[in-house]
């Protein structure tokens, strides 16, 4: 089950074992280069960091594949993103080395491939990596036939020889070797590895199936979690530890049904505690907000320092969760502060979301190479050089900076373990980490609990100002329509619930900014991405990348988010007309289930149903749950049966390794307990109607669907479910109706009798 949860964590050993300092720019400052290669035509930040290497790069594409085939060559297929560590070090180690460009070029048709533009051929090739070597990360370099099909694959490869292992040259050198004097091996194997994948990952219903019973497979996925939950400081494993945002939302999902039981109990505390300890932890950017990738260390740390989009989506939905089912305000504190991080450095004036944010960066005094976390991290003089005043009334005359560094855990040799810094880029240096309660700090320094909060608040704002004069990491300014999902489902749900306006009006630019700028209405489809230009104005690519799979899931689940935080059709209309595009493109008609890509596309050589909630939940999950919260907005039942079918289909992977799709899991629970109905009807920004809807969004019901019936019998939703028209306001006030399979509550207009009926549909208390 580890290797299930962790298939991706190889990257991660490998990144904490060796920082090497990187070299992430898009190319030199200099306009003159010495070498400009066909990249500079693309958009991708990534592919824009290969522009002036001395290799022949081509992109992924028809030019490519032509060339390979008229010249009879192998094609060395590099992939790697723009935020990533090891692609940046590969490509000044090798791909900036005259030599090796020299052989790569005359020998290989070279292909450079974003995997965050084109996560579809960065799986099916991953999948052969990782079936041949037992191993995978980025980079990942492939080699193929000019038929596209592979036949050696490996990650990072050192420039020349070094202990034992062969460098970059030496392998490409066998290769040119093996492919001149022994091709038809080469070739028959890569063919026969290919054959067995494909009938390896081939994830499908058997007929007369149906799927495993959800209570059996919710138990397994938590005890499973609960066998490899790490005590002291929360998360699953020791080092590194991933946030696993799809592991706590399952745990709180499974509390839900489960309160009077203390496995239900346990997983509560299992996920509120990871939570905290992670908001205490270094891997939570104290004075810029957002959360960093993962941690190096078991108790949250020295993190990895990149900053990914689709962290900070989920972690704003599980830290808001968290305080809707304990209560507690400071879960709701790092929901803002995550979606603050958001708003301020990865939005776009046109309303979209970038991608991700380096951990490598210039350090402000140093030289010219790039460090890890240099933008991040403080000596303990830079501290006490910016707070020295003294505060009144604190013991023993103590300095503001005296306050801090002992809140944060600064010291003055640095509180960076050597062994967490084998290449000492973060010698002397101190990354933030909450040592101490704000109670145990006031104690120490006999002032009140609020002077403390005041004071750490105007600290952290000074410090803040000085990180901004800082040489900032590399930004990644590609929008990709998954991740912009994932993030309007963050701002809807975070805004819903405090009934933050502006959160929920920042949640609506999101939607428009998908219609306008990622939806292609004449061809009906989903582009996968678009940049920003140099006149920051939204540029797309030609010819553009139609969406995958988890495009048009994660947008579906984000517009289902937005119709419940501002009740507005128009986006319930459109995830509905996205659904039926999305069977089109990729429902198994045979086996169930959805397929990641276009399987019509030849060049994509397997048509793969991801069976992994990972970094980011798998899109059939999504998709599952998608499902069955349309059929109950639009009555339509066969979406009720596609998303039986394709839990069917994941039904072994269920079964036996549950904890590999925790996020499936929530949606195999969802339709086993049945969605509620909640309909409230009222004018949707009367005072009343706010009142009612207040008391459904301060609790945490994973397994229900809120709409309005507004009195309009033509409207969207009386259309598709007339029994909407039969409901109606009492004494002329809103009114709430809580169905299942529309067997309804008697109607209640108190907001506190709603919220009790809501509750005792699960348990007669709620969590103290």
């Amino acid at each position: 089950t580890e290797a299930a949860k962790s298939r991706l964590l190889c990257f991660a050993n490998k990144k904490q074992d060796s920082r090497n300092m990187a070299s992430g720019s898009e190319g030199p400052s200099s306009t003159s280069h010495r070498h400009t290669n066909r990249l500079a035509k693309e958009r991708s930040p990534y592919l824009l960091q290969h522009a002036h290497n001395p290799v022949d790069w081509y992109p992924w594409g028809k030019d490519a594949f032509d060339k390979a085939k008229t010249e009879d060559k192998p094609i060395f297929l590099s992939v790697g993103y723009s935020t990533c560590h090891w692609c940046h070090v590969m490509e000044r180690e090798s791909f900036e080395d005259e030599e090796i460009g020299k052989i790569l070029s005359e020998n290989f048709v070279c292909i450079k491939l974003d995997r965050e533009e084109r996560p579809d051929v960065d799986k099916v090739y991953m999948t052969f990596v990782q079936a041949t070597s037992g191993g995978g990360g980025w980079p990942m370099s492939v080699w193929l036939t000019p038929e596209l099909r592979p036949f050696i694959g490996g990650t990072y490869f050192p420039p020349r020889d070094r202990g034992g292992r062969p460098g970059f040259k030496t392998v490409l050198t066998r290769i040119i070797d093996q492919w001149q004097n022994n091709r038809p091996a080469l070739e028959s194997s890569g063919e026969r590895i290919i054959e067995a994948l494909k009938k390896g990952t081939t994830i499908t219903a058997n007929a007369g199936q149906s799927p495993p019973l959800a209570p059996d497979v919710a138990n397994r996925c938590f005890q499973q979690l609960a066998h490899s939950f790490e005590e002291e400081y929360g998360g699953f494993r020791d080092a590194p530890k991933f946030p696993s945002p799809v592991n706590l939302m399952f745990l709180i999902s499974y509390w839900t049904v489960n309160r009077s039981t203390s496995e239900g109990v346990e997983a509560l505390q299992m996920a509120l505690h990871t939570l905290r300890m992670m908001a205490l932890g270094g891997i939570h950017d104290h004075i810029a907000q957002g959360f960093h990738r993962y941690s190096t260390d078991s108790s949250w740390h020295v993190p990895h320092f990149e900053k990914m989009l689709y962290d900070q989506a989920q972690l704003a939905v599980a830290y808001i969760t968290a305080s809707q089912v304990s209560g507690e305000q400071f879960f709701a504190e790092v929901a803002k502060d995550v979606l603050l991080y958001v708003s301020r450095d990865l939005s776009d004036k046109s309303g979209g979301f970038y991608s991700a944010e380096d951990a490598d960066s210039v350090p402000a005094l140093g030289g010219p190479e790039k460090r890890e976390g240099a933008f991040c991290v403080w000596t303990a003089s830079e501290v006490r050089e910016l707070l020295p005043d003294v505060v009144e009334g604190a013991a023993g005359n103590a300095t503001l900076a005296d306050i801090f560094m002992h809140h944060y855990g600064v010291k003055e040799q640095g509180n960076v373990a050597p062994e967490q810094d084998p290449h000492g880029e973060l010698q002397g240096q101190n990354v933030l980490i909450v040592r101490y309660s704000v109670e145990l700090t006031a104690a120490r320094f006999g002032i009140t609990v609020e002077k403390v909060n005041e004071l750490l608040a105007s600290a952290r704002a000074k410090m803040a100002e000085v990180r901004k004069s800082r040489p900032r990491p590399h930004l990644d300014t590609k929008m990709l329509a998954s991740w912009n999902g994932l993030m309007l489902s963050a701002y809807a749900r975070v805004g819903a619930v405090l009934g933050d306006k502006d959160l929920v009006e920042r949640a609506v630019k999101a939607g428009g900014f998908l219609k306008e700028h990622l939806w292609d209405a004449k061809r009906q489809t989903i582009l996968r991405s678009c940049y920003r230009g140099d006149q920051m104005e939204v540029q797309q690519i030609s010819p553009s990348i139609s969406g995958f799979l988890d495009d048009y899931a994660f947008i579906i689940c984000g517009l289902l988010d937005l119709y419940e935080a501002t009740l507005q059709t128009e986006w319930l209309q459109w995830a509905e007309e996205l659904q039926l595009r999305q069977d089109v493109l990729f429902w198994d008609d045979q086996g169930g289930g959805y397929f990641c890509s276009d399987p019509t596309d030849s060049t994509v050589l397997l048509q793969l149903k991801e069976d992994q909630d990972g970094a980011e939940p798998s899109a059939n999950s999504v998709s599952a749950f998608n499902l069955l919260r349309l059929s109950h907005y639009t009555g339509r039942q066969e979406w009720l049966q596609k998303s039986q079918q394709l839990l069917t289909a994941f039904s072994d992977r269920l079964t036996t390794v549950p904890i590999a799709l925790p996020e499936m899991v929530r949606a195999l629970m969802a339709q086993h307990y049945t969605l509620k109905q909640i309909v409230i009807c009222g004018q949707r920004d009367a005072p009343d109607t706010t009142s009612l809807l207040a008391a459904v969004n301060s609790l945490f019901l994973p397994y229900k669907v809120l709409m309005l019936a507004d009195g309009n019998t033509e409207s969207f939703l009386c259309q598709r479910l007339p029994v909407l028209s039969s409901m109606s306001q009492l004494r002329g006030v809103a009114t709430a109706y809580v169905c299942q399979d529309f067997t309804c509550s008697l109607p209640v207009t108190d907001p506190q009798e709603l919220r009790r009926l809501l509750l005792d549909g699960t348990t007669d208390t709620e969590i103290e």
